[in-house]
């Protein structure tokens, strides 16, 4: 009988201790400062707001504040340009284009206005040299005029030109419109379905689109609506070097082609407040420098981030190896910049590295 209860003891302590290791990975970390910072600034974010944290192979931070939740859909502003620009990408490693190809291969227009220097790289990163504007009602305005990405872009083209393409940065929606534009041309499909069908579903973002109610073009640059559980989904595959769900969606080389830092503080000639004071890669902006170069020389971005107008902040931290979003709608002020910034460093006292 001893030896009976013997046995049973040991096999009830190997299946507690099989339990206590299948505990959620966030137990290993305390986070009280987050959830304190997220108490005393849900007001400024915005009220109703969704916090989440991904770290390795689990999310191991999840914060559902008002009336949001991880499938609230939302627009989420200029967080739509990281996912036009990982869209590039994907032609890119498909050999479809190259980020050296002038844009006039693809839209003739723009050898008939005089700007047929202008390449790809430079539309990702803001440096076409073609005027824009710096007031978001009147970008929104003069959308609300054409009925396609095509007529749009071609407008573009005839815009004056504000400096020599690859000269300065200016902060708007010129460039990835354009470049998605190519991407119309190249696969003969509209853009909307074209992003949904590379990108969006291989990565499970059901409810994310930029279809628009209004029968206006798609905007590349700031049109979608997505969930805080979708764009999180993105984030880990950037996070896992192009790869999500075992599924390899973008290339690790395409990563680390986001990653590059593309503009110094000198040649910046417009960044919203929000972003003042960064770098800007392609896509996103660099919240932080790695001290490592790449595998060509260039510096590169251990910490990219893309927020939206309505207040929604993408990020990933290559170096300490988390994603971490606050998806919320509200307008983005630069306090607001400054919180998620405070936020970050919540984050990074419990996920900690040597970042260099």
């Amino acid at each position: 009988m001893s030896y009976k209860i013997s046995v049973l003891c040991r096999n009830v302590m190997f299946f507690l201790f099989f339990l206590l290791m299948l505990q959620p990975v966030k137990a290993q970390y305390d986070w009280s400062e987050l959830d304190g910072l997220l108490q005393s600034k849900q007001k400024l974010l915005g009220n109703n707001l969704v916090a989440l944290v991904w770290k390795g192979d689990s999310l191991v931070y999840k914060k559902e504040m008002g009336d949001f939740n991880v499938k609230t859909p939302a627009p989420i502003a200029s967080c739509s340009k990281w996912l036009t620009a990982a869209l590039v990408m994907q032609f890119v490693d498909e050999g479809k284009l190259s980020l050296d190809d002038y844009v006039v291969r693809y839209i003739p227009e723009f050898e008939k206005y005089f700007k047929k220097y202008i390449t790809i790289r430079q539309c990702l990163s803001h440096m076409t040299g073609i005027a824009d504007e710096d007031k978001l009602l009147k970008s929104l305005a003069r959308r609300k005029k054409f009925s396609s990405l095509e007529e749009e872009v071609n407008d573009m083209a005839s815009r004056d030109i504000r400096a020599n393409a690859g000269n300065d940065f200016w902060y708007g929606s010129t460039g990835l419109n354009i470049a998605a534009r190519v991407l119309e041309v190249i696969s003969k499909k509209r853009f909307e379905v074209l992003i949904k069908m590379k990108l969006l579903n291989p990565l499970g973002m059901r409810r994310t689109t930029f279809n628009t109610l209004d029968g206006s073009p798609p905007n590349p640059s700031g049109g979608a609506i997505s969930t805080a559980e979708d764009y999180m989904k993105f984030l880990v595959m950037l996070l896992n070097k192009g790869k999500y769900n075992g599924v390899q969606v973008l290339s690790e080389n395409a990563v680390e082609e986001m990653r590059k830092v593309r503009t110094n503080p000198e040649i910046i000639k417009y960044a919203p407040k929000a972003a003042q004071g960064f770098n800007y890669a392609s896509g996103s902006w660099v919240i932080e420098e790695s001290a490592t170069p790449g595998q060509d020389g260039a510096k590169m971005g251990s910490a990219l981030a893309s927020p939206g107008l309505f207040g929604t902040w993408p990020m990933v931290d290559f170096c300490r190896g988390y994603a971490y979003l606050v998806f919320v709608k509200n307008f983005l002020g630069e306090e607001r910049a400054d919180a998620h910034l405070e936020l970050k460093k919540a984050v990074d006292t419990q996920i900690q590295a040597e970042c260099r």
